[in-house]
């Protein structure tokens, strides 16, 4: 008996989309990504591409809504040979009259190569049947054009699929049964519903940051998606392309996707689906990676393989690098300044007093007075809550040794983004911009002449972590964004700086003399920018700029202070080594970096590339200003070598200041807030100096010094630890990323000689971060 093949269409054939045609419902015309320059050839000195895999998203604590779903693309991460146990669910997710496609044979294999990838047929509806052995029918779908022009091949378009042999027609055979249809659910809809994976599924506010992160937090960014998830992410959304051409339609069905499956409530599915659904599927429609390449991307070679522009090295400069010299305390007598740094502010306009300070929704305290315990605080609430204005009003004017004008002694201030709240799932451009002038107004009142030197934070945009390149032009570029903090920021920097902020969100200026500041955007390197899938090789050539303002200042004998959002440890693998090269060629440049974005009180060591031994520099990662999540507010002041001659304009100490909420909360009406001094580094640690030498014994004498390293855990949480302590497996996991300073590395970690697997230290890792 011959056994089943699938025999041609019993109906019309599906439409095709021919190559760059675009989708109903997309505004806006993309250009394709020019080719980045300044890149030097795969493998070139140590490749990103040897380190470890990032870890896998998710949380071991609570199965995420992928992992409640059955496997619903057949063959995904699979043999072909062996079907999914839920490959009959599929045909729900098509629409009517379109069966399930079949697995064909790639690296990848199962859905993530199909044969009508952009500009080929779409598959066609089959029916099983019995074949004689003769062979004159086409089994599957041939391309629209014949073979791809070079030009695409270039662009890294796959090669035309060759037809499969020619079967025999089946014979006629009876009507099939008539069943009663069920209502589809389009592939894109799943794609955009499980874009939402971010979303919390329980409400309350669990007791730590650890385990709000795994039960509440909002967890918006694929660091959070498990390896299923993204694969089944981004498989219904690359044949939802091709199959699904109504995207406001499929938008709907997701919200009612997302509601069905209890990812939130559904007022956020809804919002959250709308906001999102344009931009990331005018991302992806014009990516050339297929879903296991997406994947690996954006998680790591264990999630899948990436090899299209996977490993890239920028060329660095030609001039040789100067002699080292260590650094060294300043001379008696000599000056130094103080720099204010804020970061991370988070103000919530919906924060209400009394209102419930536990919720389902990733953001709470906000809404009707909630009856009973939890109730939020005036001044802010331990939990999933940002702050309101007045509490970051009372932090500006309420600054150590104010001297009358509101500058408290400071030469400068460094202002590392995030203004807005984390009611990501409802922000619109709108919200986003009254965010940036009412805190930048804010800081000029308290402020005053004092001169702020501003980043750009990743929940700037909407949709969060949205910020395409500049090559993407109309209205899905970023444009709104970078002009509207060049026409707030411009008393505040130049007018070269404004252009390159204008252009893409980063900018270098002057300090004082003999000191320049490097803004970068720290966007381009993050994981959860969707837009990266188009083309993640120094994105913008911020890098390659980068190394000309260090070069310049090398040879004008500038150092230089380096500023950004997101620390360089926690960006795309390729990236992070690639700034990590040049921070080890200018070390003699670079006097100090400094970073926000994860609101605890960390810090991030580079070491030379030669032996990864010797400290070459520190990023200072400060805690935040907002309270998100169950933390005290805070801030932190650097003391850095002044402008003189011969000065490293190196940091030399720094405090970290805080609020109390429980006594702030507890105060009578009325009182003004009491923010107080938590620590100083160098007395709190025994540093002799605050040199990266100095920091790299710190993680060294922690690992045996118990009751230094339980004063770094209560440091690390700004005076509000977890209730969970923090076991072996954790600091080591701590003790790691404190030495790590580009991603992925185990290198970096085997000094501490762990007696974990580096793979279980970065998924620790991604549990402990909470932004």
């Amino acid at each position: 008996m011959n056994p089943a093949l699938p025999c041609p269409p019993v109906h019309p054939q599906p439409p095709t989309r021919p190559p760059g045609t675009r989708l109903p419902g997309i505004p806006g015309s993309i250009p394709a990504a020019p080719s980045p320059g300044g890149v030097g050839a795969k493998g070139g000195g140590r490749s990103p591409g040897g380190g470890q895999g990032e870890a896998q998203g998710g949380h071991p604590a609570q199965p995420s809504p992928a992992q409640r779903l059955p496997a619903l693309l057949p063959g995904y991460g699979r043999n072909k040979r062996t079907p999914s146990p839920a490959a009959p669910l599929l045909p729900a997710l098509l629409p009517a009259g379109t069966e399930p496609p079949r697995g064909t044979t790639g690296r990848d294999g199962g859905v993530g190569h199909q044969p009508w990838r952009r500009g080929r047929a779409l598959p066609q509806p089959m029916r099983p049947c019995h074949a004689p052995s003769a062979i004159n029918g086409v089994a599957r779908p041939r391309p629209l054009a014949g073979p791809a022009p070079p030009s695409a091949m270039a662009a890294g378009a796959r090669a035309p699929l060759a037809p499969r042999p020619r079967l025999t027609p089946c014979p006629p055979g009876p009507p099939p049964p008539q069943l009663t249809p069920r209502p589809a659910l389009p592939p894109l809809a799943l794609a955009l519903a499980l874009a939402l994976l971010a979303l919390p599924v329980s409400a309350g506010s669990p007791p730590g940051p650890g385990e709000q992160l795994a039960a509440a937090a909002p967890r918006w960014g694929w660091r959070n998606v498990s390896c299923p998830a993204c694969r089944v992410l981004f498989g219904a959304l690359d044949l939802a392309l091709q199959l699904e051409p109504n995207v406001a339609r499929v938008g709907r069905v997701a919200s009612r996707l997302c509601q069905e499956l209890r990812l939130a409530r559904p007022p956020v599915c809804r919002q959250a689906v709308q906001l999102f659904q344009g931009d990331v599927v005018a991302a992806w429609a014009r990516s050339v990676l297929r879903p296991p390449e997406a994947c690996g991307l954006l998680l790591g070679p264990r999630c899948g393989h990436w090899d299209i522009l996977g490993d890239w090295n920028l060329s660095l400069p030609a001039a040789p690098k100067p002699p080292v010299r260590p650094p060294a305390p300043p001379p008696p007598g000599a000056p130094t300044a103080r720099i204010l740094f804020l970061t991370d502010l988070h103000w919530d306009r919906q924060y209400v007093p009394g209102s419930a300070a536990a919720c389902p929704d990733p953001l709470c305290c906000r809404g009707a007075p909630a009856r009973g315990p939890g109730a939020a605080g005036f001044w802010g609430t331990y939990g999933k809550c940002d702050l309101p204005l007045h509490t970051i009003d009372a932090l500006l004017a309420r600054l150590p040794n104010g001297t009358g004008d509101g500058t408290g002694g400071f030469a400068a201030a460094y202002w590392t983004g995030d203004i807005p709240a984390h009611d990501v799932w409802q922000q619109s451009r709108g919200d986003q911009l009254r965010a940036l002038r009412t805190v930048t107004a804010l800081l000029r009142a308290r402020l005053g002449p004092l001169r702020v030197f501003p980043a750009v934070g990743n929940h700037e945009a909407t949709p969060v972590n949205a910020f395409p390149p500049p090559y993407v032009r109309g209205n899905r570029s970023a444009a709104w964004l970078y002009d509207a903090m060049a026409e707030a920021w411009q008393p505040w920097l130049p007018p070269a700086a404004l252009r390159t902020l204008r252009a893409g969100g980063f900018y270098t200026a002057g300090v004082w003399p003999g000191l320049r500041v490097v803004s970068l955007n720290m966007n381009f390197c993050s994981q959860a920018n969707f837009w990266l899938l188009i083309n993640a090789t120094d994105p913008a050539g911020q890098l390659q700029w980068l190394m000309g303002v260090l070069a310049d200042a090398e040879r004008d004998g500038e150092k230089v202070h380096i500023i950004g959002h997101i620390p360089p440890a926690h960006c795309l693998r390729s990236w992070s080594w690639n700034y990590y090269r040049i921070v080890s060629r200018f070390e003699g440049t670079i006097a100090a970096q400094f970073f926000g974005h994860t609101h605890l009180d960390e810090f991030e060591l580079f070491y030379d590339e030669e032996t990864l031994s010797r400290p070459v520099s520190i990023a200072f990662v400060a805690p935040s200003v907002t309270t998100y999540i169950n933390l005290n507010p805070g801030y932190r002041v650097y003391e850095v070598a002044a402008s003189y001659p011969g000065s490293s304009h190196a940091v030399l100490d720094h405090e970290t200041f805080i609020l109390n909420l429980t006594e702030a909360n507890a105060a009578p009406p009325g009182a003004a807030p009491r923010w107080r001094r938590l620590y100083g580094a160098r007395e709190a640690y025994g540093l002799p100096a605050a040199f990266p030498a100095d920091w790299d014994r710190l993680v060294r004498r922690m690992q045996d010094d118990e009751p230094l390293f339980q004063r770094f855990w209560f440091h690390l949480h700004k005076g509000h630890p977890p209730r969970e302590p923090c076991g072996a497996p954790c600091k080591a996991a701590l003790l790691c990323a404190l030495r790590s300073g580009r991603a992925a590395d185990p290198a970096l970690c085997r000094p501490l000689r762990p007696a974990l697997p580096f793979p279980h230290i970065q998924r620790l890792w991604q549990q402990r971060r909470l932004c």
